[in-house]
């Protein structure tokens, strides 16, 4: 993997409900793309190639929340890109908490 990101989407809704299932249709986006990517409770983070298509997954996601029915999105962005090399996997990072 040479780039990974880790995105936290915060729609602006008055309904905790509302908000659960604008969330869940970002990660359903997310998960549509066919890339590894790991669901946490703040955050989901999502691995690949090309640190152009993360930039345009994180980008889409706050579409989706949009589209989904809030008024506006905030859009919390980790970032760690290796171009020349590989980043931590997020099978090493967390398999073995989850055994």
């Amino acid at each position: 993997m040479k780039a990974s990101v880790a995105i936290q989407v915060l729609p602006s809704v008055n309904d905790e409900d509302e908000l659960i299932r604008i969330v869940d249709e970002v990660i359903a986006y997310i998960k549509s793309t066919g890339l590894n990517c790991y669901v946490g409770p703040f955050e989901t983070t999502i691995e690949g190639e090309s640190y152009d298509q993360l930039m345009e997954i994180v980008t889409n996601c706050q579409k989706v929340a949009v589209n989904a029915g809030c008024g506006s999105v905030s859009a919390y962005i980790k970032v760690v890109y290796n171009p020349e090399g590989e980043v931590l996997t997020i099978d090493k990072k967390v398999t073995k908490h989850h055994q």
